[in-house]
Parts: structure tokens; C-alpha cells; sequence
């Protein structure tokens, strides 16, 4: 963990400590259980648009609580009744692995629900029970992936839309692991969802542009086939993640994290077996990528 710094005149509301060269803070001195002022709740918000990704430790939130904590940042999507618990919360998902199952919830690098027409601007997890070891979540800057392509690749690019669908999601769970095979033809038989969004996308807030593209939901480039369209799309994923654009966060009870799916990538990893963890997650409605 990030040594703990000093209130900065930035921020003079929060302590807010950068977790990696890439992307990240660790942001302290704030109790999320309480009812924040506008003045923290933008300070907050300054780190998140700054480090896309903002950490907090030791809040054990009720969903009560985790949900005012994100509706500070915009309207909170519904999550589909099929997906919640009895009684639970619209807005929170329970995100749950057994120690008997084999497939674990986000499992590929992926920015979330961009087969939708207007994805979600961000996501906040709270992590409730975790394994001893193991379970850590990767994240990735894809802001610094779209900066360092070539000025070729950055021309080929502009313009260029790619289509989004949920059918690889759909044939996992199907499957009840993750496809080794990256055929998407075969995962579009799946599909109920498809959208069309650039390839790079402009962040409505900070004005960046970042790359826009994941391998569980980018089918294909619009207007071409799925095998025309792999050769760049698998050097996209490759490039989009490269260790010295990413960060890797370890969980603990009570641990939260807030990211922007507009500008990230994230990945869960499956390495914890036989263990058991929960985790509730909200997420915050966004716009359509321009």
C-alpha cells in the first residue's frame, strides 16, 4: 500500500496519494458514511477525473450508504431483476464467487456494458468478503494507450467505429468458464445487445481521447467482417494493456474502488479457487461515446 500522505493544497479536503506511475490514488482523511458537503464531493471528483481510478480503504458501507455515495456523481443505473437478490437494492449488484464455482464475475480485460447505447460513465465496488489471497483487480489506462500509438496507427484510427454486442459474456456464462477460442462468430450467436461506438473516444470531461475498445464486447469494426477486423483488434487489446499502463489494486474488507469506464480498462483475476468472495457494485448512467 501507498505510504500515507499529508492533506495537499489540491485537494485540503481529503488526502489524496497516487497509487501508480500510470493511473490510480489512494484517497484517506474522508469517512464515506457520512453525508459529504459539496466541497469534498468535488475534491473527490477532482481525483477521480485526474487519476481515473480513486481507492478507498476501512469503509464498511451499507448498500444504503454506498448507494448515496454514487448518486454524488450522477443517476445510478438499474441493475436487471434477474441479477439482484431478493429485496436487495435496485442499483446493487452482488458480485459473488463460491469456493466451488469456476468462473468469477469480469474475468477478461473489459470496460463495462459497452454493447449498450449509452455505457455506464463509471462503476464503484465495494468489496464485502475477500480470500486471503488472490482476487486482486488490474486496471488499465487507456488514455496513455491511445497517446502512444503512432501517428499512422492514430490516423487509421480516426473515424473508425467498432461494434459492441454481449454475446462473449452471454457464451461464458453459458459455458460456465471463460472460451479459450477467440472466435467472436461464435460468440455472436449469443448476442441480444449491439451497439456501434468509435474506436477512440473523447472524454466529455477531461477532453482526452482514449482508446475504446475491450475483448469480451468489440465484435468487430463497423462495415467490416470479424476475420478482417481480428488482426488489428487483437494488436489493439495487446497494446491497451500494457504493464507500464496499467496498475494492480488488492482488496480488502471494507476496500472500495471507483473507476471510469470511459477511460479504463479492468480486469478481475480468477486466482483464488476453492475461496469464497462478494462484492456489491453500483454503477453511474453515462452518455453516448463521441
Amino acid at each position: 500500500m501507498p505510504i500515507a500522505a499529508p492533506i495537499s493544497p489540491a485537494y485540503s479536503r481529503i488526502a489524496v496519494t497516487p497509487y501508480a506511475g500510470a493511473l490510480g490514488a489512494v484517497i484517506s482523511s474522508v469517512d464515506l458514511a457520512a453525508s459529504l458537503d459539496g466541497a469534498t464531493i468535488a475534491k473527490i471528483r477532482k481525483a477521480f477525473l485526474e487519476h481515473s481510478v480513486i481507492f478507498f480503504e476501512e469503509q464498511p458501507l451499507t448498500d444504503a450508504q454506498l448507494v448515496r455515495f454514487g448518486q454524488y456523481f450522477g443517476t445510478l443505473a438499474a441493475i436487471p431483476p434477474h441479477r439482484r437478490l431478493a429485496n436487495a437494492d435496485p442499483h446493487v449488484l452482488v458480485v459473488e464467487k463460491k469456493p466451488e464455482d469456476r468462473l468469477n464475475f469480469g474475468s477478461e480485460w473489459h470496460s463495462d456494458t459497452t454493447y449498450l447505447e449509452q455505457p455506464t460513465l463509471g462503476s464503484i465496488l465495494l468489496a464485502k468478503s475477500v480470500p486471503e489471497v488472490g482476487g486482486d483487480t488490474l486496471f488499465a489506462n487507456q488514455y496513455l494507450a491511445y497517446e502512444s500509438l503512432s501517428a499512422g496507427m492514430k490516423a487509421s484510427l480516426a473515424g473508425l467505429k467498432a461494434v459492441h454486442t454481449d454475446g462473449r459474456t452471454k457464451r461464458k456464462l453459458d459455458l460456465g468458464y471463460v472460451p479459450q477460442s477467440d472466435s467472436m462468430a461464435e460468440d455472436s450467436r449469443y448476442k441480444t445487445a449491439e451497439m456501434r461506438h468509435p474506436v477512440v473516444r473523447t472524454h466529455p470531461e477531461t477532453g482526452r481521447k482514449a482508446l475504446f475498445v475491450n475483448m469480451i464486447q468489440t465484435e468487430r469494426f463497423d462495415g467490416m467482417t470479424i476475420e478482417e477486423s481480428r488482426p488489428l483488434l487483437k494488436y489493439l487489446y495487446t497494446h491497451a494493456t500494457r504493464p507500464e499502463f496499467t496498475c494492480r489494486f488488492r482488496w480488502r474488507a471494507g476496500s472500495i474502488a471507483f473507476w471510469d469506464n470511459r477511460c479504463l480498462l479492468h480486469w478481475a483475476l480468477n486466482d483464488y479457487p476453492g475461496q469464497y468472495r462478494t462484492m456489491h457494485r453500483i454503477q453511474i448512467q453515462g452518455d453516448r461515446p463521441a
